[in-house]
């Protein structure tokens, strides 16, 4: 791969709930990231409800014109407020990063230094991981289920904190769906990528914003946006139960005739019922997710909705 030149670096930061960091981390962006021709910085506020991380942001770009900010409706997610930031950065690559303080700026270089000897993408991994083990948990099980969905590598750590070239930006910002995920988006575009080894530090204030529920909401958006794997899974869940129903039956028939006063077991009746159900229910809710996704989708759901703009281009689509 040949080596390409970077001149501009934009920093793209969702926020949610950071209006006593966010201060902090673009100072800190500002004072370790310098060898750049140009440095933008994105801040998405991704309806922040808890503090006025709005205000805050607002004020920042206010006074450096190198930040953009761009305040969203209400809170969408952070993969649509990734998206809404690629929409309207302008650098010749993009780093995706935390409001948490939990990336380091420094090592915005090792990203970028990837980018620059002909990569697409680099994501980071971490030697340590400084998250709650249930976190941490949920990390490994939407890493286990990207490599049997979306054929990721296994040994590839799919990391919030990553760099992506303009080409790879350029495409992503072409998806139109209300459901992104990010690196599913980047595992459909290409292969040339990489991994680098970051520091991760400790959470310095606050709580995560992933709950259980968004991370169930983020393995959804993996199922049934980039995958059919489910409903193969649950065809072939269907046949497997068929079959053995049809040896059970031909068992009991055989044990009918050879013992006809021989009671037939309730216990086994009423087993099979509830794992025939269960399997019914687990089809008919795949099934119901994947109609209602494109019902949604069809119906012209926003992937984001702009309140306002800060320092930003305004002939940017403001609903996507």
């Amino acid at each position: 791969m040949s080596k390409v030149s970077i001149e501009k670096v934009s920093i793209i930061i969702p926020v949610y709930n950071s209006s006593e960091t966010i201060s902090l981390l673009v100072g800190k962006i500002q004072e370790e990231i310098k060898i750049y021709k140009e440095l933008e910085i994105v801040l998405v506020n991704d309806g922040s409800s808890l503090d006025n991380s709005s205000e805050v942001c607002e004020g920042i770009a206010c006074t450096n014109p190198t930040v953009k900010f761009i305040n969203l409706s209400r809170n969408f997610g952070e993969h649509n407020a990734v998206l809404a930031g690629l929409n309207f950065c302008t650098g010749d690559c993009a780093v995706i990063m935390d409001d948490d303080f939990q990336n380091s700026p420094k090592d915005v270089y090792k990203l970028v230094d990837e980018i620059v000897n002909g990569n697409d993408v680099v994501f980071s991994k971490y030697a340590e991981k400084k998250h709650h083990f249930l976190r941490n948990l949920g990390s490994k099980v939407n890493n286990l289920f990207a490599s049997i969905l979306l054929n990721k590598p296994r040994d590839l750590y799919l990391s919030s904190f990553k760099a992506i070239n303009r080409f790879v930006i350029d495409e992503l910002v072409k998806y139109k769906g209300p459901y992104p995920y990010i690196d599913g988006l980047i595992l459909r575009i290409t292969q040339r990528f990489v991994s680098v080894t970051v520091e991760h530090d400790s959470r310095t204030n606050g709580k995560s914003g992933y709950t259980i529920s968004k991370l169930i909401s983020l393995w959804l958006n993996m199922f049934t946006n980039f995958s059919i794997i489910p409903l193969r899974l649950s065809v072939a869940l269907g046949f497997i139960f068929s079959a053995i129903g049809i040896v059970l039956a031909f068992v009991f028939f055989i044990e009918k005739i050879r013992n006809p006063d021989l009671p037939m077991g309730w216990t086994s009746l009423m087993i099979s019922i509830f794992l025939l159900a269960s399997l019914q229910l687990f089809a008919i809710g795949m099934v119901g997710e994947y109609l209602g996704r494109m019902f949604l989708s069809t119906g012209g759901k926003p992937q984001f909705v702009v309140r306002s703009l800060t320092n930003c281009c305004q002939g940017k689509e403001s609903e996507k």
